[in-house]
């Protein structure tokens, strides 16, 4: 078991990659089509962490239970972002990390009608408000950044980021979280090979423009390694609903990254709506909250 002072440093690095994230995805896409973004960003990762494994000697379980695991885990991957590159045409990069801020509300409900977990009265609370305040934030006009195609699109990534999480704590596999984070990444770049004969036509001609490369090299190493090396560790180690806390603490500060970074503007019902979304998370996490004021993982 890690210390606490291991993982709350990895609480605090998946944080800032995950805050840093929807901005390095929607430059990474302004040269390259976005579903190419996303299977290069599979084809680089793998030959990576198959690196990583082989360095540092870590052991990769092929049996059925592991690879059930990889399978999940992949949800979280692919499963969650096809739908979040497709939606960088619709949302700005910080409407998009507030999408992800809705993950605990979505794993509660999953929790609920999928696992039988019971939700207490203060946490349905915070699911209405949170509602209100996206109903807020598609109601605010057809904006450039603010189209509700694009809240669909994370709507349904969201969707299969949660459902990953409950997933691979239900199937327990005995797997590093190097190993599972690996797993997950093989079976992500081999659904992305899938998707090669529909997007062929839109491959790139020409080399992308720096900023691209570089924001491409960073959602590889970053969000598709480093952030699933923590992810898949404090998964192992942490509640899911307790884990699903990083999202509640990424949106804001994206949305600032967003508009500081790359000039991305929001009109004042976008701000309220926001701010409605992350007082209802604060409802759903209030028991949450009072536990870690009392320092207890």
């Amino acid at each position: 078991m890690p210390s606490r002072l291991n993982l709350m440093f990895t609480y605090g690095l998946l944080i800032f990659i995950w805050a840093t994230t929807p901005l390095a995805i929607v430059w990474s896409v302004s040269d390259i089509y976005p579903m190419w973004a996303l299977v290069l960003r599979f084809f680089i990762a793998l030959p990576l962490a198959i690196a990583v494994l082989l360095i540092l000697k870590i052991q990769f379980p092929i049996n059925k239970i592991a690879v059930l695991s990889y399978i999940a885990g992949s949800l979280s991957l692919i499963g969650s972002q096809i739908f979040t590159y497709a939606a960088t045409a619709f949302l700005s990069s910080g409407l998009i990390a507030l999408m992800f801020g809705l993950a605990p509300i979505m794993a509660g409900l999953i929790g609920r009608f999928g696992f039988q977990q019971k939700l207490a009265t203060l946490q349905w609370l915070g699911m209405g408000t949170s509602i209100i305040g996206l109903a807020m934030i598609c109601l605010s006009g057809n904006q450039k950044h603010v189209q509700p195609i694009g809240i669909i699109m994370m709507l349904i990534s969201v969707f299969a980021y949660s459902l990953s999480i409950f997933l691979v704590k239900k199937i327990n596999a005995v797997v590093q979280p190097i190993a599972q984070a690996t797993g997950s990444i093989l079976v992500s770049t081999l659904l992305a090979l899938m998707l090669l004969p529909f997007i062929w036509q839109y491959a790139p001609t020409q080399f992308p423009s720096l900023k691209s490369l570089l924001a491409l090299i960073y959602t590889v190493v970053m969000a598709s390694l480093i952030a699933m090396f923590c992810y898949f560790k404090l998964v192992q180690n942490l509640k899911a609903t307790t884990l699903s806390l990083t999202t509640v603490m990424t949106p804001m500060l994206a949305i600032l990254i967003g508009a500081y970074l790359n000039h991305e503007q929001l009109s004042a019902q976008v701000f309220v709506g926001a701010s409605i979304i992350l007082f209802g998370l604060f409802l759903y996490f209030y028991k949450d909250l009072q536990t870690y004021r009392r320092l207890k993982i």
